[in-house]
């Protein structure tokens, strides 16, 4: 009788234990002790984030090749495994790549990051941008409206000749940053692939600068979608349901690629810097005055039935703050505000006896997103580390983590109630951890050698014996979580020497590799 009790017992204990699992994504979930949700992969968080941000560059690496030769995510803004989607793809695509792959190849060192990136802008380049006589000349356009025709024409709701000048911003400076990681990398020859680059980039902020306006209250000082031949501004579409017409795209508040794109050619001295600075201020004032004021932060996603708030645009724009604290004399305040209005707008407790609030998308998509709940993570984590206030910094990393449960063990990385995204599963989501652990090193995996953050573009990096890398420009800085104290820092060969230092700050398991450079690019460290 007692060892059928025992039994009985046992069966109510497991069948309490399942009861009480629940599953995330692809995985059940884990807590801690206080039952908090940790990654899937490891109670370590970052070991489990570098991991799931590995396997995520896997998938993509691997993806399976399409009907008409190209990878599938040239084409598909949703992955599939057997039948295609048969949209085109998302508007931001290519661009948040290339975001997330520089990053990641700082990290990693994997040179087919590097290949990927020039393939993708090769292709793009080629194959997307409108002609050179018209309206607005030589700008990307942001979808193929012929699937397989291998070309970008136009838009996804409102057709052929449409396109979308704040996502050519964004293309306009990772092109910029992407020539910045390329040249003068010991070429035998000259590469003019490295001046096309530049070139494109250059044309894209030409063209931009000269539509820029004032902007108003209804009107940003560039529309969200435009007809690049006739300059007509788009007509917002309930094309979700019905198609009718609800006003028209003359809005959004994602100009902060732009704003980039503009200042960084101004400090490199290149194409219409006088222009680009009438225009920057144009815009800058009018993100002051309006946005940043009233959170109308507007429309990012080019499927959406009609109106839209995004947290996409009001993030970004407060790193944009955090970025260039300069022009922002309250950002401390201003940042703060934007992080209580997204709250406010789009925190989700679904999971809160998990202890974390995630973040869904959009006013009118009321979903929990993997990339809009890690972008949130990074941007507050940013904040902390630049104030030392961390007013949320235990819901960050666990925003984080609970992110990681959208990536299967093989890479593929779904939105939580929605498909395999290539925007917001790979692009829009690698950068966001690698930014996380940029802004508080100590986050990083203990066990691994990796470089979380440089001011200058890295060209080159190879993790060995030692860590040689080279960068872009020859004043800067760079900061490294390592295994172990390295024995000695070499600037270009030699010994630390005017201004040039590096310092090491311990941590539990490895420690912190910070190194100043005055007058070099080359950096070797030996461990």
């Amino acid at each position: 009788m007692k060892k059928n009790y025992l039994i009985i017992l046992f069966l109510m204990l497991c069948i309490n234990a399942s009861a009480q699992t629940e599953k995330l994504g692809y995985h059940e979930i884990k807590t801690d002790e206080q039952g908090n949700i940790l990654p899937w992969y490891s109670n370590e968080p970052g070991k489990a984030w570098s991991h799931v941000i590995q396997l995520v560059w896997n998938f993509w690496d691997a993806m399976r090749i399409d009907l008409n030769g190209l990878p599938y995510y040239m084409n598909h803004p949703v992955w599939k495994p057997e039948i295609d989607d048969p949209r085109g793809i998302g508007g931001d695509q290519f661009s948040m790549a290339l975001s997330s792959w520089r990053l990641l190849y700082a990290y990693n060192g994997d040179e087919r990051i590097v290949e990927n990136m020039k393939f993708i802008a090769d292709y793009y380049l080629s194959h997307g941008f409108s002609a050179s006589n018209i309206e607005w000349a030589n700008v990307p356009y942001p979808y193929n409206t012929l699937v397989y025709s291998g070309r970008y024409d136009g838009d996804m709701v409102l057709g052929k000749n449409y396109l979308q000048p704040d996502k050519a911003g964004s293309f306009g400076i990772e092109l910029l940053n992407l020539y910045e990681m390329v040249v003068d990398k010991g070429w035998p020859t000259h590469n003019v692939t490295d001046e096309i680059y530049l070139s494109a980039a250059i044309k894209i902020a030409n063209t931009l600068a000269r539509h820029t306006k004032v902007g108003d209250e209804n009107n940003s000082p560039m529309p969200f979608k435009v007809n690049a031949l006739t300059g007509e501004i788009g007509t917002l579409r309930n094309n979700n349901w019905s198609g009718e017409i609800t006003g028209i795209s003359s809005y959004t508040s994602n100009w902060s690629s732009t704003l980039e794109l503009f200042l960084e050619l101004q400090k490199l001295n290149l194409g219409e810097t006088g222009l680009y600075k009438q225009a920057f201020s144009k815009i800058i004032n009018w993100m002051k005055k309006y946005p940043l004021h009233n959170n109308k932060w507007g429309p990012f996603f080019e499927d959406i039935p009609g109106w839209s708030d995004t947290q996409i645009n009001a993030i970004t724009f407060a790193q944009f703050m955090m970025n260039h604290p300069d022009y922002f004399p309250n950002w401390k305040t201003k940042v703060r505000k934007i992080f209580d209005w997204v709250y406010e707008k789009f925190g989700n407790d679904k999971w809160k006896n998990y202890g974390v609030t995630v973040v869904n998308e959009q006013t009118i998509y009321h979903q929990p997103g993997n990339s809009h709940t890690s972008r949130e993570a990074s941007a507050e984590l940013q904040y902390m580390a630049l104030t030392a206030d961390r007013f949320h910094y235990d819901n960050a990393i666990r925003q984080l983590n609970w992110a990681t449960y959208m990536v299967d063990s093989d890479g593929k990385n779904k939105y939580p109630d929605d498909g395999i995204w290539l925007t917001d599963g790979y692009g829009d989501y690698v950068r966001h951890f690698l930014r996380a652990m940029a802004a508080m090193p100590q986050l990083a995996p203990s066990d691994e050698d990796h470089l979380l953050k440089s001011s200058s573009i890295v060209q080159d990096i190879n993790y060995g014996h030692v860590i040689d890398y080279q960068v872009y420009g020859i004043n800067g800085i760079e900061i490294f979580h390592l295994k172990q104290k390295p024995l000695n820092v070499l600037f270009n060969d030699r010994a630390e020497a005017n201004g040039e230092s590096f310092t090491w700050d311990a941590l539990k398991k490895g420690g912190i590799l910070t190194i100043k450079r005055t007058q070099t690019a080359k950096i070797t460290i030996v461990k």
